[in-house]
């Protein structure tokens, strides 16, 4: 019974660990498409934030260098979507396609360039990474029944990163629905023509909602390579950007149901890593592609037939033409 608690506990742990990166993309995008923006390019921009952050980290030495690196070039691939979308009013999906295209190929060549280790950027000094960090009386605690393994295994002994995602949900609820900034980026992405009359700039209110994305995708790209990870590899986003679009449709727009989206897609993740190599009874030992493909079958399996009707905002994906 002992170990079945412990496995539980470490499942947990690991789930909110996995959950990560899928929280920090799907609240910025959160953020782009509430203001009318569709944002396939959230990939894109974790994957070239992953690579700035561990280049930025290895010259340097520094995981901090590193994060900032990671928001500045994932910022600057957002405002390259909104010069694409909003102020030439082309394509917001070829813009978000091109965006994962480019940087998917310059990453591993730019590392190779660099760096000599065949397209990977490696991270070897403590200094380089965010290091676990153990809460208060973490230690004191353990011995507590029930909510001492609770605190010391699942809540402590995470990055920093960890706690910043945890923090951008609710941020995001209270900055989405109880601020000014927040009731005009929702009016804008449902009626822009509406907030133009207001006298407030359509444009203005799309562009700093890209700002948010770029910096949360930043963070989400960064805690791949110097955090959750030791480095660069070429493709190491795997796919997490178009999992936290699929949250984001699960969850219809609201920053709490998204965080439960993100938790369940961790999860299926999670036992993933923990099925490979077990025999089932009846089956056998699955094979390990079979295991790895839980998670996106389970985001098809939702989105197909659980969800029930999911209406973006009205907006969405519309250049908007200023009336004269």
């Amino acid at each position: 019974m002992e170990d079945l608690w412990t496995q539980v506990l470490l499942l947990t742990a690991s789930t909110f660990r996995l959950a990560t990166p899928l929280m920090l993309a799907a609240m910025a995008g959160l953020f782009a498409e509430r203001s009318g923006i569709v944002d396939i390019g959230l990939e894109g921009k974790m994957l070239g934030a992953a690579f700035a952050a561990a280049a930025a980290a290895a010259m340097t030495g520094s995981a901090w260098v590193g994060l900032v690196t990671a928001m500045g070039v994932s910022f600057a691939l957002a405002m390259l979507h909104g010069f694409a979308c909003i102020t030439h009013k082309g394509d917001h999906v070829v813009s978000g396609v091109a965006i994962n295209i480019t940087v998917a190929g310059l990453g591993p060549v730019l590392a190779d360039a660099w760096f000599r280790q065949a397209g990977r950027v490696p991270i070897t000094g403590e200094s380089m990474r965010f290091r676990s960090i153990e809460l208060p009386f973490a230690q004191v605690l353990a011995d507590v029944p029930i909510l001492g393994p609770i605190y010391a295994n699942v809540i402590s002994g995470h990055n920093i990163l960890v706690y910043m995602a945890a923090l951008s949900v609710p941020l995001t609820a209270w900055v989405v629905y109880k601020t000014r900034f927040g009731l005009r980026l929702r009016a804008v992405g449902e009626n822009p023509s509406a907030v133009d009359t207001a006298g407030i700039s359509v444009t203005a209110m799309r562009f700093r909602a890209l700002m948010i994305t770029g910096l949360l995708c930043g963070i989400a790209g960064a805690y791949l390579s110097i955090a959750q990870g030791a480095g660069f590899t070429r493709d190491m986003s795997a796919g997490k950007g178009f999992l936290a679009l699929a949250a984001l449709i699960f969850g219809k727009w609201r920053p709490v149901p998204v965080l439960f989206a993100c938790l369940l897609f961790a999860f299926a993740d999670a036992i993933q890593a923990r099925l490979q190599g077990v025999e089932l009874p009846l089956i056998g030992e699955v094979p390990t592609q079979a295991i790895q493909a839980l998670p996106y079958l389970l985001t098809i399996l939702l989105l197909a037939g659980f969800v029930g009707r999911a209406v973006a905002p009205k907006a969405i994906g519309q250049p908007y033409v200023k009336e004269r």
